[in-house]
Order: C-alpha cells, then structure tokens, then sequence
C-alpha cells in the first residue's frame, strides 16, 4: 500500500475497475494534457526529442459505457 503522484489517464481504468482508490482529490490539477520545459536554444539529444515526440502523441481515451 501506498500512494502514488500519477497522471490521471494512466490510471483510470484500474479506478474505475476498483483496483486503486483516488485520494486528495481537492489537490488534482485541473489543466488538461501534459507540459514539459526544456532548453530550446541548445541541440536537442535524440533521446529528449522522441520523449518530446511521444508526449504530444495522445491516444484517444477509452470509450465509457453508458
């Protein structure tokens, strides 16, 4: 047992399956998406860009019953 500082989406399906339990939610972030900060006047390694890249990869959320 423990707690966790984990994005939102990552977790919702083990939330809503009842696998995790969501605490502080008064605390949660309210901005959509993620932000990343990075020197933009130096040359970006290779690794940090696919980083970079994945990140503004978004798959579509899971489609809810109901």
């Amino acid at each position: 047992m423990g707690f966790a500082y984990v994005p939102f989406d990552v977790m919702e399906l083990h939330i809503n399956e009842g696998r995790l339990v969501p605490v502080l939610q008064d605390w949660w972030p309210t901005f959509p998406g993620y932000h990343l900060y990075y020197a933009n006047r130096r040359q970006l390694s290779p690794a940090l860009a696919l980083v970079i890249e994945a990140l503004r990869y978004r798959m579509p959320p899971p489609r809810r019953a109901g």
